[in-house]
């Protein structure tokens, strides 16, 4: 049963708590609100604010496993605190460990100071969680995808414009990287696995990827420097650093190029273009419940 009181004040005191340098929203002059603003947190959490504040007014409809999940994401909660928003809303908290897709709040926060960079965030099998805007425009928008197409790996495979960024000679690489990694996250979470499952899946669908699962490569590591084939500046050639965070199976992935370079420059128009093709009705559009 839901505890509308709990869940309310629940929401406040995480809203109160909230800094907009914590979320890379600008402080501002005038501010006088004790952390966020309900209609900078129903954006942060993709609703609407009428939505959003109805559920701190102890009103509104009961909501879904699917809004709960949207809302501990935005505010940045923590495992504990998600868990516990959830049971205040009478649902059942989500399961913890590699299969969960809740990204830990300090992951966010280096996200979010990354707006002018492009960066990812992915699962394990290499599922798009979060993109900074500059990483979409960059690769594309990777969260559009449902199903086992979500998993970059599956889509290269599978679907053969997902290729088209990366040069022709690259590719026998990267499909030897991607049949490795997935061999190896099977081999580490075992028969009735969701990496398991999706070897199983790419069998049935791919004869190159049968191939390479015979031939049994585990531990192919990419190229230091990723030369990626984007339609509007061309090729460019950028270093890929990364950040695991162990107790979600979660990675961050930033590119950058050495100031000064032909890469860096294509970065800075690439920044200009994606800046021109997002309307105000893009940047602030919401998903309504």
């Amino acid at each position: 049963m839901i505890d509308r009181a709990g869940l309310a004040a629940f929401l406040r005191s995480r809203r109160a708590a909230m800094q907009p340098e914590d979320v890379g929203l600008p402080r501002g002059r005038r501010r006088r609100t004790a952390g966020l603003r309900r209609e900078e947190v129903a954006a942060l959490c993709h609703m609407s604010a009428d939505y959003y504040a109805r559920l701190e007014r102890e009103r509104g409809p009961h909501p879904s496993e699917q809004m709960l999940a949207s809302i501990a994401q935005g505010m940045h909660l923590s495992l504990d605190e998600r868990d516990h928003l959830f049971r205040l809303a009478g649902q059942h908290p989500p399961a913890r460990g590699s299969t969960s897709e809740h990204i830990s709040p300090g992951l966010l926060r280096i996200l979010d100071r990354l707006a002018d960079t492009p960066a990812e965030i992915v699962t394990e099998l290499g599922e798009t969680l979060r993109q900074t805007p500059l990483g979409v425009a960059l690769t594309g928008d990777a969260g559009r995808y449902t199903g086992p197409a979500r998993s970059l790996g599956y889509r290269w495979f599978t679907d053969p414009a997902s290729r088209n960024i990366y040069l022709p000679e690259e590719h026998a690489l990267m499909s030897r990287m991607y049949a490795s990694g997935l061999r190896g996250v099977a081999a580490q979470r075992g028969p009735g696995s969701r990496a398991a499952q999706f070897a199983e899946l790419l069998l049935t669908r791919s004869a190159e990827f049968r191939e390479l699962w015979e031939a049994h490569e585990i531990g192919v590591s990419p190229q230091e420097v990723k030369r990626l084939v984007h339609p509007e500046v061309g090729v460019l050639e950028l270093n890929c650093q990364t950040l695991l965070d162990p107790h979600q199976s979660h990675l961050l992935f930033v590119y950058t190029a050495p100031p000064g370079s032909a890469s860096y420059e294509k970065l800075q128009l690439l920044s200009v273009l994606a800046g021109q093709s997002l309307g105000p009705s893009d940047a602030t559009a919401d998903r309504r419940p």
